[in-house]
């Protein structure tokens, strides 16, 4: 282990997918610098949300505890952490801290989380450092909601305003300038987090003209997948069901893609300056994201559930020589945001705190393991009025999804189908009857009672918060 702490730069898109990238081998996306992540250390191929909404996402992230011990499993506000999170650890233990961009979307909005320095800017705040700066720049104009284009929608189309004032570009160089501010008194930890590429979808031209004129693949849609009524025609383009084909498609996914090549041309020159400004220390580049989206697949948009559109998510990381990775790995463990406070605070010698439900990925980046966990267990409540809840199962190849609002069940091979075509759990009833069995393990003592005399329970009232936590 060096003797000094390491240098951090975690690098974070909200609602990306697993399997945008090019080194995950999509067939369009192109995604240079975001790979050279992968290439230097280890991707994750098999890295799950735990819950698939930004807020217990991400409280997940900052607290290394599952859903269930910290309390929120599902999309609900104004309950606040109470448990130890990392960024607070690292600034008492002496580090310079800073959070550039979309915010991590926690209660009180005015609690720091550890964060001595914040720079803000996500699209649906109007007065936040990055509102300011585009009406600065486009006095008149009517900001980013000129776009006319929704904030969780499937409409899309080129970024209206001058590129500088796009939010990817917006954050980057804030990141950037706040790097070049970095004195080296302390380790650093800085948060580059990016709004896009959850929508609006709206690329700057270049890049959303590169996917238009490309082929691209096809929605994945399962054979076990509803298809809304009336071809979904009189949907609300925020709705969570959507059957998008043609022009719609197309449009959608080209915003998309665009947004993810715009964040990777972006990232070239944040981290060429970061590991600049790490010299004579250690350094550690973290690219991750809350959780996906699912793009049309099984005639679905935005996120909230347990397919591998909204709940499998990039998960890259690398680190300088003296850290003792190994380079141009690629696994299949089943890892989640909760693994990243016990990794970063083994990397900067800090203790892990009680209650902590993450494993230190260590090991395994520096090729001394191979395994994490057997399986990972993710949830969430009912949410937004017409999203099911879900438990989900997924180890390095079956994913085990059963739905407490009916009982209803369904199995995947990720090795064999990981776009999650075929449902699997009758033509493989040992395997189910496997995974059942271990979510009868796992949820056994919950307090929503899902579990009675050893079987699982539907129909039982499931609260985004459990009462530990309010």
């Amino acid at each position: 282990m060096p003797d000094k702490q390491p240098n951090i730069l975690l690098i974070m898109p909200d609602q990306m997918r697993g399997d945008c990238l090019s080194l995950a081998r999509h067939p369009a996306v192109l995604s240079p610098n975001i790979d050279s992540i992968g290439g230097r250390g280890t991707m994750f191929r098999r890295a799950h949300t735990t819950s698939a909404s930004c807020i217990p996402a991400r409280r997940s992230l900052l607290t290394g505890q599952y859903p269930a011990t910290n309390g929120m499993v599902g999309f609900v506000g104004g309950c606040e952490i109470r448990s130890p999170v990392w960024p607070e650890m690292l600034a008492e233990a002496g580090y310079e801290t800073a959070l550039i961009g979309r915010n991590m979307h926690q209660h009180p909005p005015g609690r720091d989380y550890g964060f001595q320095r914040r720079n803000l800017g996500s699209c649906y705040v109007d007065d936040d450092d990055l509102a300011k700066a585009v009406e600065a720049g486009a006095p008149g104009a009517g900001g980013l909601k000129a776009a006319g284009i929704s904030w969780n929608g499937w409409t899309a189309r080129p970024f209206h305003l001058p590129e500088h004032l796009h939010p990817t570009t917006w954050v980057a160089n804030r990141t950037r300038q706040y790097i070049s501010a970095y004195t080296r008194e302390k380790p650093l930890l800085l948060v580059s987090s990016y709004y896009a590429p959850h929508p609006p979808l709206f690329p700057p031209a270049f890049y959303m003209e590169r996917y238009l004129r490309q082929e691209l693949p096809a929605a994945a849609i399962g054979d076990w997948a509803k298809e809304p009524e009336n071809d979904g025609l009189g949907l609300s383009i925020d709705s969570h069901y959507a059957k998008l084909t043609g022009e719609a498609l197309r449009s959608a996914q080209a915003g998309y893609f665009g947004l993810i090549n715009h964040i990777d041309d972006q990232l070239y020159w944040v981290m060429q300056e970061f590991l600049h400004a790490s010299r004579g220390r250690p350094w550690l580049i973290i690219f991750t994201s809350d959780h996906g989206e699912m793009l049309g697949d099984h005639y679905m948009f935005r996120k909230c559930e347990p397919y591998e559109g909204s709940a499998n998510i990039p998960l890259l990381i690398c680190g300088s020589p003296d850290l003792g990775f190994t380079p141009g790995q690629v696994t299949h463990e089943p890892v989640c945001l909760e693994d990243l406070m016990p990794t970063i605070l083994e990397l900067t010698r800090l203790d892990c705190p009680d209650g902590v439900d993450g494993k230190s990925l260590v090991p395994l980046l520096r090729g001394e393991e191979t395994h994490v966990r057997d399986c990972l267990h993710g949830e969430h409540s009912p949410c937004y009025g017409d999203r099911q809840a879900y438990h989900m199962l997924a180890d390095s190849r079956w994913k085990y999804i059963w739905r407490p609002s009916d009982g209803s069940e369904q199995l995947f091979d990720l090795l064999e189908d990981p776009s999650e075509l075929k449902e699997l759990s009758r033509g493989k009833p040992e395997e189910t009857a496997r995974l059942r069995q271990r979510l009868i393990e796992v949820l056994a003592d919950r307090p929503e009672g899902f579990v009675r005399d050893g079987r699982l329970v539907a129909g039982r009232e499931y609260p985004a918060v459990l009462p530990h936590a309010r």
